[in-house]
């Protein structure tokens, strides 16, 4: 287990990070406004969801989670590719999540249009 002052820099680094992802979301979104179609834009903001905000567990501190894009990314640089592969089986699972949760919200925009 890690120290006081480790447990607080691991706070601050995931709040820190969740208020970056709004800022970036909703500049993605105005981006992505000048695309024609609904279901293009909410698919496209769905993969930026998986994408940024799929976590995997610490190989060295139980507990802890580190974003799965910069955990595989330098796993993959170093050569470890098993523990890469445990990054994009998290990857795999939330974009299955992300891809049912998109096709509900088409169903639901495709019933209040009418």
């Amino acid at each position: 287990m890690m120290d006081t002052d480790a447990s607080l820099a691991y706070g601050v680094f995931w709040a820190a990070y969740a208020v970056a992802f709004v800022v970036f979301f909703y500049m993605m979104k105005s981006l992505f406004r000048v695309l024609p179609f609904y279901g293009l834009r909410t698919l496209l903001l769905s993969a930026l969801v998986v994408l940024v905000l799929t976590p995997v567990e610490s190989p060295d501190v139980a507990g802890w989670w580190i974003p799965a894009w910069l955990f595989a990314g330098y796993e993959l640089i170093l050569g470890d590719t098993d523990a890469a592969g445990r990054a994009l089986f998290n990857f795999s699972i939330a974009a299955i999540v992300m891809l049912l949760v998109w096709i509900l919200d088409l169903v639901r925009y495709r019933l209040v249009r009418k």
